[in-house]
């Protein structure tokens, strides 16, 4: 990526599509070139903690909604330490942001940060084009001197496809750090960062939980030193397929019979943990109003997602697995994707989409609450069996 970050309101700027199909509007944020995986958010709000998950790593993020920035930049809503999307695509960015949170316009920001978007775009017709063709490499180029559209579409074809990219080390934490429990501590969870929303350990320590938050390359040996009662596997950036070492610290997890509870990324983790493929979606699902059931309860959920794979299970059979029985708990109304796993014979279960709420409804929050039970349960099963061995 090459940037400046000088006044860019009227500056031409083109973005790309590896199939040869062009749309041209104003630079917006940072002027330069990015490339990245181009796919669409249905979201109407929350664009500042989608800006900052770092599951968008390498993707260009088209807003679907045709107004951004409305209510600015603040310094509370941030899911990390920074911008993670290679670049931002918006049709009718606000001219002068308002809330009284915000301290900056989000133009500046994405200055301020060097990631370089587009404004002025038509974000419908592009969206119906990637679900019509498929999520796929993208470029977007900024500036007064511009390089023909050949030598543009060379460059975008050249960058790597997001099937195969291990990502995830590269957004997670390098060193372990601790998010204490609110209030009287109940719980110790391991988390094993693999790209981690800032508001999820937050959701968890609101229940009491001291969330120990672990690099993607820790070990079952790393997870086990912090003594938890649960083990937590985060959302993250990738192809599922690249990530043996998750998928085999999850495996050890597992052989222990600890509680554990996975999403986005860990919910693929999960299935691959248990014998299940994973696959690429065509266009995959973003945003904060994706229909998901509980098939455990009925009940449907409007959910936050950001996920361009999934996992391959059957949908309607109980699957044996190394690991005991194991089933699809959640699916999309959509097209049936599956949305969440859960094991049979022992405490551990998934889900495919964003339960902390950042941004999106709280439809999914119950899932901290089911996580708290099973440790609960299996904290008081472990005592039972302790007084039975003195007995």
């Amino acid at each position: 990526m090459t940037t400046s970050t000088k006044g860019t309101a009227k500056i031409p700027a083109v973005l790309v599509l590896e199939d040869g199909r062009t749309f041209r509007g104003r630079a917006y944020g940072a002027v330069g070139e990015t490339f990245g995986e181009a796919v669409f958010s249905t979201g109407m709000t929350g664009y500042q903690e989608t800006l900052t998950d770092p599951s968008y790593h390498r993707q260009v993020v088209v807003m679907t909604a045709p107004h951004v920035g409305n209510t600015g930049v603040n310094d509370e809503d941030p899911e990390s330490a920074r911008i993670w999307v290679a670049g931002y695509v918006v049709r009718d960015p606000a001219r002068v942001p308002s809330n009284w949170r915000s301290r900056r316009s989000l133009d500046e920001e994405l200055r301020r940060q060097g990631v370089v978007g587009i404004s002025g775009v038509d974000t419908r017709a592009l969206t119906r084009h990637l679900r019509e063709r498929g999520a796929m490499r993208v470029g977007i180029f900024s500036g007064n001197a511009l390089p023909d559209e050949g030598t543009m579409l060379a460059e975008v074809r050249q960058q790597p496809e997001m099937q195969g990219a291990d990502l995830s080390a590269q957004v997670a934490t390098k060193e372990a750090y601790v998010v204490p429990a609110i209030g009287a501590k109940k719980f110790t969870v391991a988390a094993v960062d693999l790209g981690i929303k800032g508001m999820t350990p937050q959701r968890m320590a609101e229940r009491g939980i001291e969330v120990h938050v672990l690099p993607a390359t820790a070990t079952a040996e790393d997870v086990y030193a912090v003594q938890p009662d649960g083990v937590f596997f985060s959302n993250g950036p990738g192809d599922p397929a690249t990530a043996d070492h998750a998928v085999g610290v999850m495996r050890e997890v597992l052989s222990q019979k600890t509680p554990l509870f996975g999403i986005c990324f860990g919910n693929q983790i999960l299935g691959r943990a248990l014998g299940f493929g994973t696959y690429k979606l065509k266009y995959g699902h973003r945003g904060i109003n994706q229909p998901v059931q509980d098939r455990t309860t009925g009940k449907v959920e409007v959910t936050a997602h950001n996920h361009g794979f999934a996992v391959d299970a059957p949908l309607d059979k109980v699957s044996d697995t190394p690991f005991g029985r194991a089933e699809v708990s959640h699916v999309c109304l959509n097209d049936d994707v599956v949305e969440g796993l859960q094991l049979l014979d022992q405490p551990a279960f998934s889900v495919q989409y964003h339960p902390e709420a950042a941004a999106g409804p709280h439809d999914a929050a119950y899932l901290f609450d089911r996580f708290v039970e099973l440790m609960r349960d299996n904290n008081q099963h472990s005592v039972s069996l302790m007084e039975g061995q003195r007995a």
